[in-house]
């Protein structure tokens, strides 16, 4: 009798499962993920253009969200391609992205697009799906990590097909935050004066918080 009402229990127990925990995370991007100092456009950071300080970035701010969700810090790696998205035919991914690869990460979160030229023809769209595609694939290499591709933060319908279209060919998972940059109050200059209009055109503080709250939306729970 006993041993049936421990079956009988046992079929109305739904499973649960422990939360990933991501120990490595890997942030490729461009300016919005990280610039360093350049003094012709009077930015001092080293971190996303136009956050007030690095704790504010997207980077850091999904970092502390990760965090607290998992109970655990990871440790992560930061790093501007947006010599990839200028000139993405031909990149030398083995030895421009050495360290990227090497990191072994186990999340794996793309913000490109905005540098990317215009695609004019859908031939030139299919390149760049077909280069962000061996970009994720060869950071993938045979592991199994999780791969979150963001849209650009300006909505372009071309790129971000092409994104998409890559991260379904490494089954990823895509975050849309195209509709924010509709928000003027999450670009920068609605926070303070930036003297170059480059630097003020990115998200501020606000929206830093905007694209990590996508993000982590984004992932499994």
């Amino acid at each position: 009798m006993t041993r049936l009402v421990f079956i009988l229990l046992a079929c109305f127990i739904t499973p649960t499962f422990a939360q990933t925990s991501f120990k490595k995370v890997l942030f490729l991007g461009n300016s919005i993920t990280k610039h360093g100092p350049k003094a012709d456009i009077d930015w001092s950071g080293n971190w996303g253009m136009a956050a007030s300080a690095e704790a504010k970035d997207y980077v850091h701010v999904f970092t502390k969200s990760l965090s607290d969700q998992q109970g655990s810090a990871p440790e992560i790696l930061v790093k501007n391609i947006a010599d990839f998205e200028r000139a993405y035919q031909g990149y030398d991914f083995a030895a421009k992205l050495k360290e990227a690869i090497d990191f072994q990460a186990d999340l794996i979160v793309l913000a490109i697009g905005e540098n990317v030229p215009a695609l004019k023809t859908a031939e030139e769209k299919t390149k760049l799906q077909e280069a962000v595609t061996k970009l994720l694939t060869t950071l993938k290499g045979n592991r199994k990590p999780v791969i979150l591709v963001r849209s650009g933060f300006w909505a372009d319908a071309a790129k971000d097909g092409a994104l998409r279209g890559a991260c379904d060919a490494v089954s990823g998972i895509y975050a849309d935050i195209s509709a924010l940059a509709k928000d003027k109050s999450l670009y920068g200059r609605a926070e303070r004066e930036f003297k170059h209009d480059g630097v003020a055109n990115h998200p501020g503080d606000k929206g830093m918080a905007a694209i990590a709250a996508a993000l982590m939306k984004a992932l499994p729970q």
